[in-house]
């Protein structure tokens, strides 16, 4: 009897815990962005409003509709303005619409066009950091921080990163202590919204697990941000360790398509299908319509003739799988 108490209890305190994550967990479409920057086909503007209007209706929190950089270094990117204008007409209530900006140019075109929430950071490799952006990482942190405060101040959300987090392409290993003092950086300035990129692939669970719960450790009240690649096949088990490090807002792109053409080894992001499919496992974020999550990835999937590298577009999803018993998962 006590045995079958102590279960029962341990049940309730198990669910609870899911209802709070489900509760915090917020998914982060960068697939418009992250998804297509490096790719050498130029996507039409229509096309790719066909497959925002259908990640619009599938639940997902935030989806970042492009980047604010110069159209001849990334061409991909060069109908942000006109995605942003045309999205805050169309877009249902309860979503958030991000824009990535390296410079005070793209911060003023961000304000100007409507972004709902800014996307802004510096890179933890000095290597990467010039690539991407023509700065060391002193520098970018030194303009980084004055551009979230005037996002912040014409009352708009910053979510600010440090990319390059957990190692990169070019260096090979990245100094923990820069990253943290990137972040001391951003919360003596009183941002707190933080996310960690893996820009070239190279996390790690136990990684993971450290420079998140030294971040808690400097600030209890930091909200996080996770951003991981594929490149090594880890993204998933990355995400699974960032939420039990208690990371709240995952970024993930449709397809697994992506990768950042200014790091030595591009490669795709965590698929979206695939994140939400493995949280939907767990019980979590139930809300979500993943069914419409594929059709958007299937339609990115012909759109550039070629398989995309995301595991549930091939397997299909066994959320609600029922099998010879008759039992589905929970029951």
């Amino acid at each position: 009897m006590a045995s079958e108490i102590s279960i029962a209890s341990a049940s309730r305190e198990t669910n609870r815990f899911l209802w709070d994550l489900m509760n915090k967990i917020i998914i982060h479409e960068v697939g418009p962005r992250d998804g297509l920057q490096a790719e050498k086909t130029t996507v039409p503007l229509t096309e790719k409003m066909r497959w925002i209007e259908g990640v619009c209706t599938s639940g997902i929190d935030i989806i970042q509709l492009g980047s604010f950089v110069n159209p001849e270094k990334v061409p991909q990117m060069a109908d942000t303005d006109a995605l942003f204008q045309h999205f805050n007409k169309n877009k249902p209530a309860g979503v958030t619409l991000s824009g990535l900006v390296l410079n005070e140019k793209g911060l003023e075109r961000g304000l100007a066009c409507g972004v709902d929430m800014f996307c802004m950071g510096v890179s933890a490799s000095e290597t990467h950091s010039r690539k991407n952006t023509g700065m060391t990482s002193t520098e970018a942190l030194g303009r980084i921080i004055p551009m979230a405060r005037q996002a912040m101040t014409a009352g708009k959300n910053v979510q600010v990163s440090v990319q390059s987090a957990f190692g990169c392409g070019y260096e090979g290993p990245v100094n923990r202590e820069k990253v943290l003092s990137i972040v001391k950086a951003y919360l003596e300035a009183g941002i707190h919204n933080i996310s960690l990129a893996d820009t070239a692939g190279h996390a790690q669970p136990l990684q993971v697990e450290d420079l998140f719960g030294s971040i808690r450790a400097l600030d209890p009240s930091v909200i996080l941000a996770c951003h991981f690649h594929n490149t090594y096949g880890l993204g998933l088990a990355n995400c699974y360790e960032a939420l039990k490090s208690g990371v709240t807002f995952f970024e993930s792109a449709f397809g697994g398509l992506g990768g950042c053409p200014f790091t030595k080894l591009p490669a795709g992001n965590v698929s979206t299908e695939d994140l939400v499919h493995s949280f939907q496992r767990m019980g979590l974020r139930k809300d979500i319509k993943l069914d419409v999550l594929l059709k958007v990835a299937r339609q990115v999937e012909k759109y550039f003739d070629r398989d995309l590298p995301g595991f549930i577009l091939k397997s299909g999803s066994i959320v609600d799988f029922v099998g010879e018993s008759g039992l589905g998962e929970g029951s």
